[in-house]
This record gives C-alpha cells, sequence and structure tokens, in this order.
C-alpha cells in the first residue's frame, strides 16, 4: 500500500513514543531539544484543531516518566508498554482503535527502536504513518538514520512537524494558523 501524503485533521492522530527523563539523558542535546520543541509543536497542533494525541512510556519504572515539558502538552496521561513497538499494546491499541483516525504523525524515541517498530507494526495494520524526522532522536545519528529508513522502509512517509503541521492547517490566516504557527517559530 501505497502511503497518502496529505494529511487530514479529521483522521490524522498524533503518537508521542517514549520521550521519557532516563531515556532523554542518553540523547544527544540538541537532538533532544529539537525533539520536544516539535512533538510539543504537534501536540499543540493536535489539540488546537481537534487532533487526537496519544503518547507512551517504555517500561516507566525503568526509564521514568515522560519530560515535563511534554507532558504539560499532553490532554492525558502516557499509556505505559512494556513492548518496543505501541501496537500490540492493548490499552494502546484501544486507545487508537477508539479515535477512528487512521492517519498517525509519529514523534519520539528512540528512532531505531520503539518509533521504527511501531511504525512499522502501524503501517502493516493499514495506517497511514508519517515520522517526523526532526521530533525523532536516537543516542547516535546513525541509529536515527537508519531508523528513519527502517521506518521509510516499512511504508510510512519521512516528513517534517514543521510539514505535518503546515499540512494539516492547509490554509494561513485562519484562527487556528494564528495560534498554531508561532508553535515552530
Amino acid at each position: 500500500m501505497v502511503p497518502t501524503v496529505k494529511l487530514h485533521p479529521a483522521r490524522t492522530a498524533v503518537l508521542i513514543v517514549d520521550v521519557q527523563e532516563r531515556l532523554a539523558a542518553a540523547m544527544p542535546p540538541d537532538a533532544l531539544e529539537r525533539l520536544v520543541k516539535y512533538a510539543r509543536a504537534l501536540a499543540g497542533a493536535g489539540r488546537e484543531l481537534g487532533i487526537p494525541v496519544l503518547a507512551t512510556e517504555q517500561y516507566p519504572k525503568g526509564l521514568g516518566p515522560t519530560l515535563p515539558a511534554l507532558r504539560e502538552a499532553l490532554k492525558g496521561p502516557p499509556f505505559a508498554k512494556m513492548h518496543f513497538s505501541c501496537a500490540p499494546d492493548p490499552a494502546f491499541a484501544a486507545a487508537l482503535a477508539a479515535t477512528g483516525r487512521r492517519q498517525i504523525v509519529i514523534a519520539g524515541m528512540e528512532a531505531h527502536v520503539c518509533v521504527f517498530q511501531t511504525a512499522r507494526d502501524l503501517a502493516a495494520a493499514g495506517f497511514e504513518v508519517q515520522v517526523c524526522a526532526d521530533a525523532v532522536a536516537s543516542r547516535t545519528e546513525e541509529h536515527r538514520r537508519v531508523g528513519l529508513e527502517l521506518c521509510r522502509d516499512a511504508g510510512a512517509v519521512v516528513t517534517t512537524a514543521e510539514t505535518a503541521i503546515f499540512d494539516l492547517l492547509g490554509e494561513a490566516g485562519t484562527p487556528a494558523f494564528k495560534k498554531v504557527a508561532p508553535l515552530v517559530k
């Protein structure tokens, strides 16, 4: 199945994967700062456009909670999981199904593990997946690069958060544009 590149607000959900304190401490500082900025922008755009925003935490007992700077941008608590992929987690799967959305925009970490496995599994399940290159990180740039290549090979569109946000907005000058555009500056 060839993924659709155009995002539609009524069909899209945002997924923020495992942006947790102990895992974040292992990320390159610039990459982490960029990830948090754009993941917050995606969450803010979701809030403004009525797009569901879901988040997960991989083994929170060991990796800690979602970073406070990102958690405050979320509507609800993240889903705790043990699988690397979000897809097989029953609570997450039920929440995603309840949204009725088939386009998923992904941010998070690590690109080559949880983000990739989630993108692969969701694409295989028929979702149209977009992974935001500027909103994912891994401990090394090589892992991040390979993770993004694997996501693309699995059927995901590799994009940026800014591209996704402006695609969802569709036009300038609207009240939503005026609220969301500053999130990416």
